[in-house]
C-alpha cells in the first residue's frame, strides 16, 4: 500500500475508478494511437489539438494525486478541517463523525463502505484498514462499483 494515497476523509486513492480503471485505459488508448500513427495527423482531426496533449499526460503522468498532495477539491470541508486540526484521518478525531461527512455516508451519492471502513481504521488501526484496501484493489473493486451495487 502507498500510504500517500491515503485520503482525510478515509477513502483510498488507488480503489477509484478514475486510478484503477480510467488512467490504465488512457494508457493503453495513447499507446495503441501512437503505434498506428495518430500523432502525426491528431491536429488535422477536430479537437484533436487538445485532446492529444490531455491523453498524452493522462497517460505519461497519470491522473490525479491524493488530496493530501494537492488533488481533488480544494474547497474540500473534510480536507480543510482534517488539516486546520492537523489529523492524518479523520477517523481518528475526536469529533468524527461530524457533519462533514453526511453526504459521505449517503449510499446515493456517497460511499457505502466509508463508515464501516473508518471504524475499521479507528478499532483495528491502519494496518488491517490497509490489508482491506489492498484485498479490495486486487479483487478490481472500485468506489464506483461499490456506489452501483450498494456498498
Amino acid at each position: 500500500m502507498d500510504k500517500k494515497y491515503i485520503c482525510y476523509c478515509g477513502l483510498y486513492c488507488e480503489n477509484c475508478a478514475v486510478m484503477a480503471k480510467v488512467a490504465p485505459a488512457a494508457k493503453m488508448l495513447y499507446d495503441e494511437l501512437l503505434k498506428a500513427g495518430f500523432e502525426d495527423v491528431i491536429n488535422y482531426i477536430p479537437g484533436g489539438d487538445g485532446f492529444w496533449p490531455f491523453l498524452k499526460s493522462m497517460a505519461e503522468e497519470g491522473l490525479c494525486v491524493s488530496c493530501k498532495d494537492g488533488g481533488g477539491n480544494p474547497g474540500c470541508a473534510v480536507r480543510i478541517c482534517a488539516k486546520e486540526k492537523d489529523v492524518e484521518v479523520c477517523a481518528f478525531c475526536e469529533t468524527y463523525p461530524c457533519e462533514k461527512f453526511d453526504a459521505f455516508f449517503q449510499q446515493s451519492v456517497g460511499y457505502p463502505t466509508l463508515k464501516e471502513d473508518n471504524a475499521l481504521l479507528w478499532e483495528q488501526g491502519i494496518e488491517a484498514w490497509a490489508k482491506l484496501q489492498d484485498d479490495r484493489r486486487s479483487n478490481g473493486f472500485t468506489y464506483s462499483d461499490d456506489k452501483q451495487h450498494g456498498g
